[in-house]
């Protein structure tokens, strides 16, 4: 992402943000408003910028053509989907394979597969409006990962799912780390602690931070911040940093 503008109405949600991910678990963090779901929408290509240049996988996603193709090997998961009453998991997840356009000889294989490993197999031929709020979360991860995707975007994957289901959640993305370019969006400074290799906080459209778990923990060990944990606290230090910062003529400036 160079230069990259968002605007709603008269609200700036994103302005000029410049970042470039590679393979590995990104957690993106910030406060409620910050812009981590426009950049999320943007990066899976369902909102298109105002200004600013988004390449995903070597294409210019502004050429339609391109942005078709790229598609094909996104996973994403909004804060918010939809799915029709009657779709059982099995249903629900080999759909939105059919709408990736996934080879049909093989999509039976991985819906069972991609069920698999959100722990959900044994509710694969269970309705979907009968489960409950976590399990709904959990099939929502598993259309997002049913196709292999090279970039996944996770829009607050871990709303309602409990503390043992969260580990588990963590370890899965870790794996899915070692060959894929994974965006988390979440508030909850733990989960990126836990299964992410680099850490981007959001403040205002702006990017505040950028760094890896360890070094927003050494941040936290060394500066006043607020929270229970060292990474917390970092969390805290450095958007009070970048407050500072913005606050200044020169921050204003920028």
């Amino acid at each position: 992402m160079t230069g990259l503008h968002v605007r709603h109405r008269r609200t700036v949600a994103l302005d000029s943000v410049d970042l470039d991910l590679g393979p590995g678990v990104h957690g993106l963090l910030g406060p409620n408003g910050a812009g981590k779901t426009s950049l999320i929408r943007v990066l899976a290509t369902v909102a298109a910028p105002n200004g600013g240049r988004v390449e995903l996988l070597g294409d210019d996603v502004a050429d339609h053509r391109r942005r078709a193709a790229v598609r094909r090997r996104l996973g994403y998961l909004p804060q918010e989907f939809g799915f029709y009453p009657g779709f059982t998991v099995r249903e629900f997840v080999a759909y939105m394979a059919w709408l990736k356009e996934m080879p049909a000889a093989g999509t039976p294989a991985a819906v069972e597969r991609a069920v698999a490993r959100v722990g959900l197999a044994d509710r694969i031929d269970t309705k979907v409006k009968t489960l409950s709020g976590g399990m709904v979360r959990r099939v929502g991860i598993a259309q997002a990962i049913v196709n292999d995707p090279q970039v996944l975007l996770l829009d607050e994957p871990t709303a309602g799912l409990d503390p043992e289901q969260r580990m588990e959640f963590r370890a899965l993305l870790r794996e899915l780390g070692t060959s894929s370019t994974v965006v988390v969006s979440t508030h909850l400074v733990e989960d990126v602690a836990a299964a992410c290799t680099e850490v981007t906080l959001v403040e205002s459209g702006r990017i505040a931070y950028r760094g890896t778990p360890a070094s927003l923990t050494e941040l936290g060990a060394s500066a006043d911040g607020v929270g229970d944990h060292p990474i917390e606290r970092g969390y805290t230090a450095a958007l009070r940093a970048h407050r500072a910062s913005a606050a200044t003529p020169e921050g204003a400036a920028r």
